[in-house]
């Protein structure tokens, strides 16, 4: 079994929505399944998995500017903030954070909705108790 993992996290890399989809499917989906829970921000890191013109359009409709490289197949490509974007390390910091939870890290649970759930008790856990 394979997954992805896709969090939405405030600028102190502390984890504020999770969204899990099959490890084969595009970031895109994760994207738009965020879509809707987006809290009030001026920026929005995010890798380039996540670079599509309909993504940064709903971001800039929401009022959020978009802090994602372009993907290398780009025929132009995408200005954004590198001094910016180098702050996406907290991201990454959460994630492995969350791997130091032996149950996450090696996958013990084939069901998808208790390995999720392992996943927001340790988010908890680790964040916000």
């Amino acid at each position: 079994m394979n997954t992805k993992l896709h969090a939405l996290a405030d600028a102190n890399g502390r984890p504020l929505s999770f969204f899990m989809t099959a490890g084969q499917v595009s970031d895109y989906t994760g994207a738009a399944a965020l879509l809707d829970d987006l809290p009030k921000a001026q920026w929005l890191l995010g890798d380039r998995g996540y670079d599509a013109d309909w993504f940064r359009d709903a971001l800039q409709a929401k009022g959020i500017q978009p802090c994602i490289p372009g993907r290398k197949s780009r025929n132009e490509p995408v200005k954004y903030d590198k001094r910016r974007y180098r702050r996406r390390s907290r991201i990454e910091i959460m994630f492995g954070r969350l791997k130091d939870w032996r149950r996450i890290a090696t996958r013990y649970d084939r069901c998808p909705t208790a390995f999720f759930s392992a996943i927001t008790l340790a988010a908890t856990v680790i964040f916000w108790l």
